[in-house]
Parts: C-alpha cells; sequence; structure tokens
C-alpha cells in the first residue's frame, strides 16, 4: 500500500498544521475520535527534531505504507529546522506530537512545558566523538590536553558526563564549538568532534583522504561510543501534552494508535532498509542516496534489537539519562536540570497497550534476529 508523504517545511508548517487541524470534522487538536461519524480520519500533527532524513524513517515508512490510515489516523508530518524546538510546538498547540531527545526535554519540563514521553523508539545513543587514527583517542580519558569539538544546544551532555567520569576537566580540553558538520575536523582544527553515528560519521566516510586519494575508511578513524562508556542519554522519543492524555480520552487513544502505527512504520525500515531509505529520499529529503541508506541502516541498530519492546522506557536507562542530566554540569557550571522530573515525564501506559495490540497481529517488536546490511558508501553521500 502506498500512500503520499504529506511534508510540510519551515514556519509554513506550523500554521498549516493548524489549519489542518481546525478545520477537520473529525477534532484534530481538541482530540477526535478516530471513529468520527462521517468515517472521516482524524488528522494528526507530528513535528520532527530536524529536517527530512533517515533518522525519522520509521515514521515516513509508516505513513506511506498506510499504517497510519489503518488506524484511522490522517498523520502531517511537519519538518524540524535550526529554529524549530519540537517541545515548544507541541506545548503551543501546533503539532499533536514530537519528536526530541529526552535531555532536551527534562530542561524544558523543569521550567513548565507539561509533555509527557510516551515511546522510547531509540533505546542506544547515536552520539561519539570521532578522530583520526594516529591521533590515539580510544576513550575519553584521552581528551585530555586535545581540541574537542561540540555542537553544544543540548548536545554535549553525554560528553561532558564521559570526561568527568574519566577524570578529565573542561579546563583539561580545549573546547571548540563545532558547526553541524566536519568539516572543522576534515580541516585538522577538531582532534576529536562530535558525530552521529547515523550522520557525520558517515561524512568522514563520504571524503577523500587527501593522503590516500581515496575515501576514508573506518580503521583509519577512532571511536569513542558513550553506551560502552557508561554516559548515554535516552535520544528520539515520542512526546505528547501530558494535560490533555489526562483530560482527553480521544487524544490518548489517539496517542496509542499513533504509537502502534509508528512502531508498525519502524519495523518495516528494519525489514526493508532499502525502501525506507528510498521513501525517505523521495519526502524530499537533500541527502543523498547512499548516505539515506547508511542512514536507515544505523538508525535501526539504535532500536534493534528492543529489551523490552520498541517504545517501551526502560527505568534504568531513564534513570540513567536523569541522573547525568543533574549532576553533569556545562562550561558554565549549569546542569540540564537540579531536580527530580515529575512522574508524568514518562508513562508505559500508552507504548505498553500499543505493544499487546501489535503482538496479537504478529508484528516483531523485539527483532531479536536483527542484524543490519552492508552499506557501502558514495562520495558525498549520493
Amino acid at each position: 500500500m502506498k500512500h503520499s508523504t504529506r511534508l510540510i517545511t519551515g514556519v509554513g508548517a506550523l500554521a498549516v498544521s493548524a489549519l489542518a487541524l481546525a478545520g477537520c470534522s473529525s477534532g484534530g487538536t481538541d482530540g477526535g475520535s478516530t471513529d468520527s461519524a462521517d468515517g472521516e480520519l482524524t488528522p494528526v500533527s507530528l513535528q520532527l527534531q530536524w529536517f527530512s532524513q533517515a533518522q525519522f524513517a520509521g515514521y515516513y515508512a509508516a505513513l506511506d505504507q498506510g499504517f497510519y490510515e489503518e488506524e484511522g489516523l490522517d498523520v502531517t508530518i511537519l519538518e524540524g529546522a535550526a529554529d524549530i524546538v519540537p517541545i515548544d510546538v507541541l506545548t503551543g498547540g501546533d503539532a499533536d506530537f514530537a519528536i526530541s531527545w529526552v535531555p532536551k526535554v527534562l530542561g524544558s519540563i523543569e521550567q513548565g512545558a507539561a509533555v509527557t514521553d510516551i515511546a522510547q523508539i531509540f533505546e542506544r545513543s547515536g552520539t561519539t566523538q570521532v578522530s583520526m587514527k594516529e591521533a590515539n583517542i580510544t576513550s575519553a580519558a584521552d581528551l585530555k590536553g586535545k581540541s574537542v569539538g561540540s555542537w553544544g544546544y543540548g548536545n554535549e551532555w553525554e560528553l561532558f558526563a564521559g570526561m568527568g567520569k574519566a577524570g578529565v576537566a573542561l579546563d583539561d580540553i580545549s573546547l571548540v564549538s563545532q558547526a553541524f558538520d566536519m568539516n572543522g575536523f576534515l580541516a585538522g582544527d577538531i582532534d576529536a568532534a562530535q558525530a552521529m553515528t547515523y550522520n557525520e560519521y558517515a561524512q568522514v566516510l563520504e571524503s577523500i583522504n587527501p593522503a590516500t586519494g581515496e575515501l576514508f575508511q573506518p580503521d583509519e578513524l577512532n571511536v569513542i561510543d558513550w553506551n560502552e562508556e557508561g554516559t548515554a542519554m535516552l535520544q528520539d522519543a515520542i512526546w505528547a501534552d501530558s494535560d490533555r492524555l489526562a483530560d482527553d480520552a480521544d487524544y490518548a487513544d489517539t496517542a496509542v494508535k499513533f504509537i502502534k502505527a509508528s512502531i508498525k512504520g519502524w519495523a518495516y525500515a528494519r525489514d526493508n532498509p532499502e525502501e525506507a531509505a528510498t521513501i525517505v529520499t523521495e519526502s524530499g529529503s537533500q541527502l543523498g542516496e547512499s548516505h539515506q541508506l547508511w542512514m536507515t541502516n544505523e538508525v535501526n541498530k539504535l532500536i534493534w534489537p528492543s529489551t523490552s519492546g520498541v517504545g517501551t522506557i526502560n527505568q534504568d536507562q531513564w534513570d540513567q539519562t536523569v541522573g547525568i542530566a543533574m549532576d553533569t554540569p556545562n562550561e558554565t557550571g549549569a546542569t540540564v536540570i537540579t531536580e527530580e522530573p515529575p512522574a508524568t515525564a514518562f508513562s508505559n501506559e500508552y507504548v505498553e497497550k500499543a505493544l499487546a495490540e501489535l503482538e496479537e497481529e504478529g508484528v516483531d517488536v523485539i527483532g531479536a534476529d536483527y542484524a543490519p546490511i552492508e552499506v557501502t558508501l558514495n562520495e558525498g553521500g549520493n
């Protein structure tokens, strides 16, 4: 079943979303039931954390394959941007659900945002520090005395926590404000650069090594993995409006349906990575085809196999994320949060209902036999 992808970008996304939600008789942001008398689908908008790319392959696949429609939902995907904060869009009433990293949202919750993590899609962190092999940086302890890149904007906490755990103070490194690319690293201005496994790391492997005249190879690089260092934090999650969940039964029901269809989309991306990558490319993403497939494959590794069923918020991982958010200072001495988040910050109630229905339908929500594919990157990701 193929369905056209509804993707809205930039500032116009908010206005179009609001009109769609207000103008449909099935309810929209008022939480209308999917079983409307006239049989119309419930309009639902999802705000992404970033531009269209395979980091969000499961949602695009769920839309393209008709999984949302099967649940009675008419989903519009709102593309993110550097100046769009997903949680602000959600709490402002301009989206029904949003994708964002947990540590980034914890600070918003402490400042008063009433949102709930209803499905923790990424179980593992994709954040790393990448260095050239000759720099001999193989662990957080080796960052001492080095120039270390970080994007900031809430992306730095795993790095700072890993350094702290290894006894490396911020004064022990030269912290570089890194652009959202690997140009500074490739130019030699950064010894260890921040890189997502599914994006910036691939950018290096898509670049020509001037010493060999060929593309960089993994064995020419070292990678610090925060999962292995013990300071990984929870990343992409589906967030919902806490007040609406508590007060609007239709919205809560829609949340279950949205999670269910989204997980089906991620299962599709797991089992059909090439097709999922193509779906995202055709959505209007500006990334090249080989890069898109690499991203799909690497994102799958962050999800599968799942410990407790995709979307489940595992208490130990939540506690580790919260602990780092409370105990790790940045360069100004501030932490993400100063106290434990409220009980409403996450809930497994909705994802457990979705998982139960999926298991009844025979959908593999664990992926115990998952194995990544081999992806060949081309120069520039083309």
